[in-house]
């Protein structure tokens, strides 16, 4: 399960929650812009079951921070996709 991040609207920090059940699976999180690229990369690791929690300080890979707007998030778990919506507002 993929909840809504929170705050949101946010500044300068977010965080985002998400549950995992059954065996260690792979797992990514990755944060996109509205154009669909890939912006950050939070999590890319094979996890256990559980309850996990990741903050988002609204910087891309490289450390640069991101420009104020819509952002989406997915989650990928084997062959399950959920996506949800947040805004870092300046």
């Amino acid at each position: 399960a993929l909840y809504q991040n929170y705050p949101n609207p946010f500044n300068p920090t977010t965080t985002i929650t998400f549950e995992l059940s059954g065996t260690p699976a792979p797992v990514s999180l990755v944060i996109y812009n509205v154009l669909g690229q890939e912006v950050a990369t939070l999590v890319r690791a094979v996890l256990p079951a559980g309850a996990y929690r990741y903050v988002w300080h609204a910087r891309d890979d490289r450390g640069a921070p991101v420009a104020s707007g819509l952002y989406l998030y997915r989650l990928r778990t084997g062959d399950r996709v959920q996506t949800r919506r947040m805004v870092f507002a300046k």
